[in-house]
C-alpha cells in the first residue's frame, strides 16, 4: 500500500530569506509520503533577500488543501503584514490544515493574519518583542509548539523546526536519522549566534544596521494589528 500523500505548502514572496525555507524543505522533504509545494500569487522566480532565485509550483489559486503550511521570514514579510490576497490564503488553508507554522519572522505573518491570538510562538530575536501585538504570548525557544501551531526562531532554527515537525509526524526514530544523514552537529566557530552570548555591543551594532527595516516592521505590525481588532 502506498503511503499517503501529506501536503506541505511554503509561501515564497520576494525578499524572503531563502535558508527559512530551504532549511525545513532539505528536513521535511524526507518524510515518506511529503508532498512539497512552494506557493506564491504567480509562477514567475521569486528573488530571496540575497538574489537566489526559486520557482514556484503553485499558485494560490490553484495550490490543493494543504496539510501543513508554512511561512518563512526575510526582509519582504514586510509587505506581507498588509496584503490581503497573501494573508486571505494563509487563512484559508489554515482551516483545512493539520499544522499551520512558520520559521523566523514568518511569525508575523501569521499573527497579521490573525492565528497568535493566545498562542505560544517564537520568531527572530530581533522581532521577537512584536509577537505580542497581535495577542501572542512571546516565548524564547529555537522551536515553540502550542496545539497545531507551531513556530521556529530565527533563521538557523529552521533545521530544528523541521525536524521537530518530523518527530511530532512520524516518531522520534525518523527524526533522529534525518538529523544523522543530514549530519546536523552545530559547532559554531564564534559562539555568537543569540542575543545572549553575543553581547551588549554585537547587538547594537546589528540593531542599528536592521534599524530602517526594524522601523518599517514596526509600523506595518502596528497597521495589522488594527486591522484585526474589529474581527
Amino acid at each position: 500500500m502506498e503511503t499517503p500523500l501529506f501536503r506541505i505548502g511554503f509561501i515564497l514572496f520576494p525578499g524572503l530569506t531563502q535558508l527559512d525555507m530551504t532549511g525545513p524543505y532539505e528536513v521535511l522533504s524526507r518524510l515518506p509520503g511529503a508532498a512539497i509545494h512552494l506557493v506564491w500569487k504567480d509562477l514567475a522566480p521569486v528573488r530571496s533577500d540575497r538574489g537566489l532565485a526559486i520557482l514556484p509550483t503553485d499558485t494560490f489559486e490553484h495550490c490543493p488543501t494543504l496539510d501543513l503550511i508554512c511561512v518563512p521570514g526575510g526582509p519582504g514579510i514586510n509587505d506581507l503584514l498588509t496584503d490581503d490576497t497573501v494573508l486571505s490564503f494563509i487563512r484559508h488553508q489554515s482551516w483545512g490544515a493539520r499544522y499551520v507554522t512558520s520559521v523566523c519572522t514568518g511569525a508575523l505573518v501569521l499573527g497579521a493574519a490573525g492565528l497568535l491570538q493566545g498562542k505560544r510562538a517564537t520568531t527572530h530575536w530581533m522581532s521577537h518583542g512584536l509577537l505580542a501585538e497581535f495577542g501572542a504570548i512571546p516565548v524564547e525557544a529555537r522551536v515553540v509548539t502550542d496545539g497545531r501551531l507551531i513556530t521556529g526562531g530565527g533563521v538557523t532554527a529552521g533545521i530544528d523546526f523541521g525536524l521537530a515537525v518530523i518527530a511530532e509526524l512520524a516518531g522520534r526514530k525518523l527524526a533522529e536519522a534525518i538529523e544523522l544523514g543530514l549530519e546536523y552537529d552545530p559547532q559554531p566557530p564564534f559562539g555568537t549566534g543569540s542575543p545572549e552570548r553575543a553581547g551588549p555591543e554585537l547587538v547594537a551594532r546589528m540593531r542599528a544596521l536592521s534599524a530602517r527595516i526594524q522601523g518599517v516592521r514596526l509600523e506595518q505590525v502596528r497597521r495589522a494589528a488594527a486591522a484585526l481588532e474589529p474581527a
